[in-house]
């Protein structure tokens, strides 16, 4: 998969970095916004991730609701940098605020229901990314827009949220609770128990009479809203459908993130939106590929079996023989140092104590060595099935390979890397 391009096409308008938790959608968010605007694009990137990493790794001291730009871009052609987090609360109060008129807007902002249901009812997060994403594009102040989409459970719930919200908001369960409220009084709870008879009569307690008006206040107020709720869904979710809109699923080299990942890649064909390709994230690799795992395992055990703690000294290659003067000094090739550990060392002239326990300590530090690289070997060979079953189900899917990096990215550099290795299309040598 090639990105660049991607990037630099003035077409592209909104790029969805989707995937399973945890498999790095924030850091490639991230770093295709830094790219994108060092290419000349005027981006925004609108993360969701609560746990403020892409903050961290811009400069910034703290995102929120409102862009702030970032500092260090080296962009050309007036290429620019914005970064904000959803403030899920601060988006519904600005839905509210924006279309409808004060004195409703402050009765609703102030509705015990409203408060409750704009900080936690489920899919209001995954809505409000939505809402945000439409705000966003129609002030046409980017010309392009990253989005890291929410961490949720189900995969592509920000896209089944809007249909969700606005079914709650204006379905049976509504006008339930609004009837017995209207009703008032014993016959109003009376009302109550025999239409929710499925309910326990703890739950009958809790939604008491000061509940129910809060419903009723809530639903009333936001009368005149609904329509808008479901307006504007529409309208965002067939700006994710448009040929602007790009999504890229990020995985991990893992059984199931990449299980996860092909959920994703049937349920975007079936939404009919458009897919750029799979984002493979830390992907592992090797200098020094050509030393398979089981030769590096066989060469670490004729180490071991050698008993070379109760050897005498005195071996071949010790400090002060030619092959380990400065001059002579070079590193060894993979196959070189499997066929040395394989064979037998000769016995040499005795030296002194230390030299005996410096080849005692390299020897056992050569065969540690040669075990990490036979794990490392097997680690790749299982991430490359899990890949090839991946491209085997979805052969159509591009998919770009990034190498897995030594510790996390924490600034602008990093993030640069990332990109490098995003746009690369291919896994690095060493």
């Amino acid at each position: 998969m090639e990105l660049d391009p991607l990037l630099d096409d003035r077409g592209t308008r909104i790029i969805v970095c989707c995937g399973a938790g945890g498999v790095g959608k924030t850091t490639t968010a991230a770093a295709l916004g830094v790219r994108a605007a060092e290419r000349g694009r005027r981006v925004v990137v609108l993360t969701i991730d609560p746990a403020r990493r892409l903050a961290q790794s811009m400069g910034i001291d703290s995102l929120d609701n409102t862009p702030r730009k970032v500092d260090g871009i080296k962009g050309s052609d007036g290429g620019e940098l914005h970064a904000m987090m959803l403030d899920m609360k601060r988006t519904f109060d600005e839905i509210v605020e924006a279309h409808a008129e004060p004195e409703r807007a402050r009765a609703i902002l102030e509705n015990p229901f409203y408060q409750s249901l704009s900080a936690g009812f489920a899919g209001t997060q995954e809505y409000m990314a939505m809402e945000k994403l439409g705000q966003l594009r129609a002030r046409d102040e980017w010309d392009l827009i990253v989005v890291d989409t929410p961490p949720s459970r189900s995969a592509l719930d920000f896209l089944d949220a809007p249909k969700r919200l606005g079914s709650f908001l204006d379905g049976k369960f509504i006008k339930l609770l609004m009837a017995p409220a209207k009703v008032g009084g014993r016959a109003g709870m009376k009302f109550l128990n025999v239409g929710m008879s499925m309910m326990t009569g703890t739950l009958g307690k809790l939604l008491g009479g000061q509940f129910l008006k809060d419903v009723q206040t809530f639903v009333a107020a936001m009368d005149t809203m609904f329509g808008g709720f479901r307006t504007r869904a529409d309208a965002t979710y067939k700006l994710l459908q448009a040929p602007g809109t790009a999504f890229l699923v990020v995985a991990t080299p893992e059984r199931d993130a990449l299980r996860e990942a092909a959920y994703f890649v049937e349920r975007l064909a079936a939404e009919q939106m458009p897919l750029a390709g799979l984002v493979l994230n830390r992907v592992h690799g090797s200098g020094a590929a050509r030393l398979s795992a089981e030769r590096a395992r066989a060469a670490a055990e004729n180490l071991d079996e050698g008993r070379i703690v109760d050897q005498g000294g005195g071996k071949a290659g010790l400090r002060g023989s030619p092959a380990t003067t400065p001059e002579f000094e070079t590193e060894p090739e993979p196959n070189d140092l499997a066929t040395a550990a394989a064979h037998p060392v000769p016995e040499a002239a005795p030296t002194a104590e230390p030299a005996q326990e410096t080849d005692v300590d390299v020897r056992h530090l050569t065969a540690g060595l040669l075990r990490l690289h036979a794990e490392r070997m097997r680690v790749l060979a299982r991430e490359q099935r899990t890949r090839d079953r991946f491209t085997a189900l979805h052969p159509e899917v591009a998919v770009t390979e990034v190498a897995a990096l030594p510790g996390d990215v924490h600034d602008l550099a990093g993030l640069r890397a990332i990109g490098d290795r995003l746009t690369a299309g291919r896994m690095p040598s060493a």
